[in-house]
């Protein structure tokens, strides 16, 4: 399908996000020294990995409803 490529991008970025959000809050528990900005902006990877993916899946979804369209003709 032609959002597969998309939707794998977007989890890919996401799950990097999620890593990030993870090792940026670690040291507010462990009480250690807080990471610099760039690691808090790396955060915000979750939100674009999960609109790549849904880009993905939107277009997968739009490619199906071509498909089953043409067939129905």
């Amino acid at each position: 399908m032609p959002g597969d490529h998309l939707i794998r991008a977007g989890a890919i970025v996401f799950f990097i996000g999620a890593v990030a959000t993870l090792v940026t809050v670690a040291p507010l528990f462990l009480g250690a020294k807080p990471f610099p900005t760039y690691m808090y902006c790396m955060s915000m990877l979750m939100g674009v990995g999960f609109l790549l993916a849904g880009a993905g899946v939107l277009r997968s979804v739009a490619a199906g409803r071509r498909q089953a369209r043409a067939a129905a003709e």
